[in-house]
């Protein structure tokens, strides 16, 4: 089955961008997509346990939100994590080692592929089970609100940005949150990740209307469909969601039009999907899209995307290394971080 809805409503053509941005923000994606790949050895050699979903195909939605947004704001995840982790400036010896099970990881071990957390970058957590992380979103936005508005802290004018897939908009928390969000005006971004796929559930035969960002008029709120393999339409339409957002105006739903590149999961066969499917997605590329934009805007060479590569397979194979190297929780601490310390 091949997904039709493939036209972006903003379109990459009508974006600037200046060469030290769209080098950064290639940089991101090509450290998501490495990451990623670096996981899926691992894991076949037996270094990494668990259930691991990887996020290749989908960078230009993490890249393109993440890197629009200011490090103070919040970021929620779903059980595909690593790269919004990275996006969100966790190190990626941090999500190596978080991945190998080992003390020095963001989670200190005890989180595991899906369940990543940073409080120092403001990364609230990935969250193992379909729609859990929407209300952790809800509450972070409103907590900068109540701060801002009753409290009289002018600082407090932080955005959450919310991930979560196409079948997470079938479920409760889905719909009482943006309800929520829009009676009170919250300064949040529902950014819905339509991968076409719920595991083995094709969207269009699990939802009564498989357009998911027109629910948002349900809610009085703006709702956007952008084409999720274009990481400048997707920056646009999340710049636009963050202005309006810290300016008090309120929540925005985005449904970002995307593909997973690999299975649900490091052991999903991927039986399911037609080869038809994947090699029309596979030819949109956010990547190789990317590059071509940058060199056709003459913003960079291919000497550039080569010296990125170089880097980025340093800072991979640095973070496997140290992840190797770090120590495993000791036993004694097995009860630790569960509640808060009370000095």
């Amino acid at each position: 089955m091949v997904q039709e809805r493939v036209l972006p409503k903003f379109e990459t053509a009508k974006v600037q961008i200046a060469r030290d941005e769209g080098l950064t923000i290639y940089e991101d994606m090509i450290l998501g997509r490495y990451f990623e790949d670096k996981c899926a050895e691992m894991y076949y050699r037996g270094k990494m346990f668990g259930f691991v979903h990887l996020y290749n195909g989908q960078e230009a939605v993490s890249s393109g939100v993440i890197k629009a947004m200011r490090p103070d704001d919040y970021v929620t995840s779903t059980y595909r994590d690593h790269v919004h982790a990275l996006s969100a400036g966790v190190p990626a010896r941090q999500v190596a080692a978080e991945l190998f099970g080992k003390e020095t990881g963001c989670s200190r071990g005890r989180g595991g592929s899906m369940h990543m957390f940073s409080a120092e970058h403001n990364l609230l957590g990935g969250f193992a089970f379909v729609a859990e992380g929407i209300p952790v979103a809800l509450g972070a936005a409103f907590q900068a609100r109540y701060r801002r508005e009753v409290m009289g802290d002018a600082s407090a004018d932080q955005v959450s940005a919310c991930f979560f897939g196409d079948g997470a908009s079938n479920n409760g928390q889905f719909f009482e949150c943006l309800n929520m969000a829009s009676l009170w005006k919250l300064p949040i971004l529902y950014i819905v990740e339509n991968n076409k796929w719920a595991i083995g559930m094709a969207h269009d035969r699990a939802s009564s209307d498989t357009e998911i960002y027109r629910k948002a008029q349900v809610f009085g709120m703006p709702g956007y469909e952008v084409d999720g393999m274009d990481v400048l339409a997707v920056r646009a339409v999340a710049q636009e969601a963050i202005a309006r957002a810290r300016a008090g105006e309120g929540p925005t739903l985005i449904e970002a039009l995307t593909y997973r590149f690999r299975g649900h999961s490091l052991a999903d066969p991927d039986e399911l999907r037609s080869p038809e499917e994947k090699e029309i997605w596979l030819a949109r590329d956010p990547i190789k899209r990317f590059e071509a934009y940058l060199i056709e805007q003459n913003l960079a060479t291919q000497e550039d995307f080569k010296g990125i590569q170089q880097k980025i397979t340093a800072v991979i194979d640095d973070a496997v290394e140290f992840a190797e190297q770090s120590p495993d929780p000791k036993p004694e601490d097995l009860y630790k971080y569960i509640f808060a310390d009370q000095d």
